[in-house]
C-alpha cells in the first residue's frame, strides 16, 4: 500500500512539474513556430540577439537565440534542408521574424550619424546618411510579417559547420552583396546560385540587394507587422 501511494505521489509531482514548465514556456502567436523545432540540424546565429551586427549592440526585442517564423515558411525551409543534407550541407539562420521594435531600433541607429563604430566592417563604402536613401534601412521590414528569412549554407560534415564562402559577410551594405554581383570568384557565385535556386524552388523570393534575404511568396500575413519579442 505504501509503495502504491509513493508511486501516486511521484506521478502527481511529475504532472505538476510538467504543467509548470508548460505554463512558463513562451507562447507564440497563432501561425508561428520555432524554426529549430521544424528543421533538423539547423544552425543558428541570430546576430541581432548579440552585439556582432551593424548596430553594435543587442537589438531591441531579441531576448534569445531561437528563430521564430510562420509555420508555412518553416515547412518550406525544412524541404530546402532535406535537399542539402545528402551532400553534407545545411542551413544557417542569421535572422527570421523581426519585431517592429527592432526595426525602430535600426531607424534610431541610422539617424545617429555620430555612431560609426561598425562602419569598417558593415558599410565601409556607404555614407551612413544615405542608408535610408539606398534602401539599407527602412521604417518597415518584411521580417516583421513573419515569413522572411536571412540565411546561408554551411558544411554540416565540418566540425565547426563552416559557412560556404558567399563573397561577402552577412549584412554587408554594398553592391558586393547583391546576389548577381559578378566581381567575386566563380565558386562564390556558384554558392549564391545554389542558395537562390533551392529557395526559389521551395517558394521563396530573393531580394536583389542581399544574397541572404528571402521572403515566402505566399506569405500568410502580407499586411501585418508584428511586434512580439523573440524569446
Amino acid at each position: 500500500m505504501k509503495q502504491h501511494i509513493s508511486k501516486l505521489i511521484t506521478l502527481l509531482f511529475v504532472l505538476l512539474f510538467s504543467a509548470t514548465v508548460a505554463s512558463a514556456a513562451p507562447q507564440l502567436p497563432k501561425g508561428f513556430v520555432y524554426l529549430d523545432e521544424v528543421v533538423p540540424q539547423l544552425q543558428v546565429e541570430l546576430r541581432y540577439a548579440g552585439t556582432h551586427n551593424f548596430v553594435g549592440d543587442r537589438v531591441d526585442g531579441y531576448l534569445s537565440q531561437r528563430p521564430i517564423i510562420t509555420r508555412q515558411a518553416a515547412l518550406a525551409l525544412k524541404k530546402v534542408q532535406e535537399e542539402l543534407r545528402p551532400f553534407g550541407l545545411g542551413l544557417k539562420v542569421f535572422d527570421a521574424y523581426r519585431p517592429q521594435r527592432a526595426v525602430d531600433h535600426f531607424v534610431r541607429w541610422a539617424k545617429d550619424l555620430k555612431d560609426t563604430r561598425t562602419k569598417s566592417e558593415f558599410y565601409p563604402q556607404v555614407n551612413k546618411e544615405h542608408l535610408f536613401r539606398d534602401d539599407y534601412i527602412a521604417y518597415k521590414s518584411g521580417h516583421s510579417r513573419g515569413s522572411t528569412i536571412d540565411l546561408t549554407i554551411v558544411a554540416l560534415d565540418d566540425k565547426e559547420a563552416r559557412e560556404l564562402p558567399m563573397g561577402t559577410a552577412f549584412d554587408f551594405f554594398g553592391p558586393q552583396s547583391w546576389p548577381e554581383h559578378k566581381n567575386i570568384p566563380a565558386e562564390q557565385r556558384a554558392h549564391r546560385m545554389l542558395l537562390q535556386a533551392l529557395m526559389k524552388k521551395h517558394g521563396f523570393k530573393p531580394y536583389p540587394k542581399e544574397w541572404w534575404h528571402f521572403t515566402l511568396a505566399n506569405e500568410p500575413y502580407p499586411e501585418t507587422y508584428f511586434n512580439f519579442p523573440v524569446r
